[in-house]
């Protein structure tokens, strides 16, 4: 991570991506449903919130509790990289069912015709 002023652009632009593409489906997709729509973009802002909320965090530690500087920067290094592979990990879980709910909402003509393009 380079750091947290990138990571949280990075999570809003994903968020406001997806939105965008809910927003043009349930204006030009004929037979989408449009309430599951809304409902999802309310899903991705929520997505949204609690990832750039959990950007921020701190090692709960002091150097004075390890024998020396090394042992502390190791160990608040090990705890860092665990705290933002959780957040990344939770982040693509919120961003599958977000794409789970989005397909769910198309209408069948429209599946089949993504699947055709796709092909």
């Amino acid at each position: 991570m380079a750091n947290k002023r990138k990571l949280k652009k990075a999570i809003k632009a994903a968020c406001g991506n997806m939105a965008g593409e809910c927003i043009m489906t349930r204006n030009y997709v004929p037979g989408v449903d449009t309430r599951k729509m809304d409902e999802i973009i309310f899903s991705i802002a929520d997505l949204q919130f609690s990832s750039i909320e959990n950007v921020s965090f701190s090692f709960d530690k002091s150097e004075k509790s390890f024998s020396s500087r090394h042992e502390y920067k190791k160990a608040r290094e090990a705890y860092f990289h665990k705290g933002y592979k959780k957040l990344i990990d939770d982040f693509k879980k919120g961003v599958d069912q977000i794409v789970g709910l989005m397909n769910e909402a198309l209408p069948a003509e429209q599946k089949e015709r993504n699947k055709a393009a796709a092909k």
